[in-house]
Formats: C-alpha cells, structure tokens, sequence
C-alpha cells in the first residue's frame, strides 16, 4: 500500500493523472482495518478524489470525496480544506440521492451494479440521466426506483421491500415451489423544480444590458449636443451684438453677405445651434424611450417563455441638473 501511495505522490506532483488515479485506487483497494486506520483510508479516498476530479470524472470524485469527508473531524485542518473545495467542484456536474433502504441489510444495485457494502441510509452519486435503483434481500421482494438525475439537485426518499412475516409463509411457498420474485415498483419522486432565473439570465438579462446601456449612452450624447447648443447660441449673440455695435452695420447687411464675412460666420452658428439642438433632442428622447422600454421589461411576465417573472423591486427616477441630464435606476434584482 505505502509503494501505490508513493508513486501516487509522485505522479500526481507531475500532474499525471490517470498514473496517479490507478496508484491511490490500488493503495485504496490495499488498505484494510488490519494494515490501516480510518484516517488512513479517509486520507487515501479524498486524494483519489482529487485525482478523479482533474480527469472530469465528476460521480466517482463526488463519491470519493463524501466518503473521506465522513471522517472529517479526523482529519489534518488542510487535508479538510482541499477535500472540500474538490466537492465542491464535482457537486454541479452530479445529482446526489440520500437513499433509505428498510431492511437495512437489503442489497442494493444501482443500474444493475451492486455497491457493496449495506446500511440503513446511503449516499449516492449519479451521473445526469435516467438511472434504476433496485433493492434485494432474501424472503423479500425486489423493490424498484427510477431516478432522473438532474444536475447539482438533491434526491431523497426510502426504500421498503415487502418481507415475509412468518415462517408459515415461507413453508407455504416451498410446498407452492419456487417462485420469482416480482419487482415492486416504488413511484419515483417528480424531479426537483428548477429555481427561478436571475432577470439577468439568457437573453431577456442580455437585451436589458444593451438598452441600459443604449439608454445611457444616448441620453448622455444628446445631453452634450444640447449643451454645445446652448455655448453655440451664447457665441452666436455675442457675435451679434457685436455687429450690431459697429456703426458701419445696418439691419440689411447680412442679407446678401459672403461666406467669408462676419454675417456668413453668423449663419453657421446658427446653422450648428440648431443642429446640436435638435440632434441632441432626438438623442434625449430616444434615449428616455429605450430607458422606459428597458425598465418595463423588469416588470414583465416572461413566463410564456419559460422564464420566471421579475420582482417589483426597480425604481426609476429622472435626473436633472445644471449640467446633466439622466435617469436613475435603482433596484434589487
């Protein structure tokens, strides 16, 4: 056992983990109450773990992984540590049973394959999918459970199997002859519901990203242009006033003045005024509508969809000042 945990060592410090994953399995497989301790094989099944784990085999690193965590309190504080962090890792690509089998000395099969060992309530890891849990004991029926694993849920139910009460029955059947034992099926448990989607999931979370920040954006533009205009028009008066105050000026001058001329430079002032101004406009107000189209989207039933209506929890206020113009959204989602 200590040359399979050796070589493990080493081979895991390589980062050779199929060669480190047979080591810590035989060096499993070795240990027994007489060559070992608890500590020992609990040490010895969460490197295993491990091991499994960086070669994605997700149910046995689970499994490996709650059996050395049994012994937990036994553990070194850093062993526990890294233990924890590896099932942690595995929990979201498998489904977990907690299965209760009455008689407690019932076998049991998962998918025709018998785990090995009995007891009253077992753990159990299950790749996604359909999968059989068959329990036998001798005198008794087979019970039969049929469990569609979903990924990162929880399953939990008990097992009975219909026993023979007397002997009378047993006498009973021997003279009837052998009989085959028929399954007693058990009705599988629905799967677990889903929990409801973050607003933020797939693509209603996507679009409300975008019209946030089209919102934004927008708004912000439009917001500059208006503020441009109005530095336009002050430019524009000042440049007025100061035609207006030259004695050489009349009202008519302008009206057939070069481009060139303080009139024609005038003109384009005025001319980029009112650009800015209705440019900026149109941003603000599309900007508002996206922004108004954005918030509802939080208060609409995307449940026709699939998807899970959002909490009214969003509060949407405009906001004006000297210098910005906006809108806030505050919320918990």
């Amino acid at each position: 056992m200590k040359e399979h945990v050796r070589r493990g060592r080493r081979a895991r410090k390589a980062g050779l983990w199929t060669e480190a994953t047979a080591e810590y399995k035989a060096a499993l497989e070795a240990a027994d109450a007489a060559t070992s301790t608890e500590v020992e094989r609990a040490e010895l099944a969460g490197e295993l773990g491990l091991c499994e784990l960086a070669l994605h085999k997700y149910r046995d690193a689970a499994e490996h992984l709650a059996r050395s965590l049994e012994q937990r309190e036994a553990l070194p504080e850093a062993l526990q540590q890294r233990f924890e962090a590896g099932q942690r890792k595995s929990a979201p690509h498998v489904a977990r049973l907690v299965l209760g089998v009455d008689p407690p000395d019932a076998e049991v099969l998962v998918d025709g394959k018998r785990i090995g060992r009995t007891a009253r309530t077992y753990t159990l890891f299950f790749e996604p999918g359909q999968h059989m849990v068959r329990g036998r004991a001798p005198g008794c029926k087979d019970a039969l459970h049929y469990l569609r694993a979903v990924a990162g849920a929880e399953h939990e139910f008990t097992m009975p199997l219909l026993c023979a009460a007397a002997s009378g029955t047993k006498e009973s059947s021997s003279a009837k002859g052998t009989t085959t034992a028929t399954p007693t099926p058990v009705r599988a448990l629905p799967a677990p519901r889903a929990q409801s989607p973050s607003p933020w999931a797939s693509w209603p979370g996507t679009l409300r990203v975008v019209g946030i920040s089209l919102a934004t954006g927008t708004v912000s533009a439009g917001a500059i242009l208006m503020i441009s205009a109005s530095k336009l028009d002050q430019d524009m008066s000042a440049r007025r006033d100061q035609l207006e105050s030259d004695p050489r000026s009349s009202s008519s001058m302008c009206w057939q003045a070069p481009d060139r001329s303080p009139c024609g430079e005038l003109r384009r002032l005025r001319d980029a005024r009112n650009l800015s101004d209705r440019v900026g406009t149109a941003l603000v107000i599309t900007g508002g509508v996206i922004g108004a189209a954005t918030a509802a989207s939080f208060f609409t039933d995307f449940s026709f969809l699939g998807r899970a209506p959002a909490q009214d929890r969003v509060q949407i206020s405009p906001v004006v000042t000297g210098h910005e113009t906006g809108v806030s959204i505050e919320g918990v989602w």
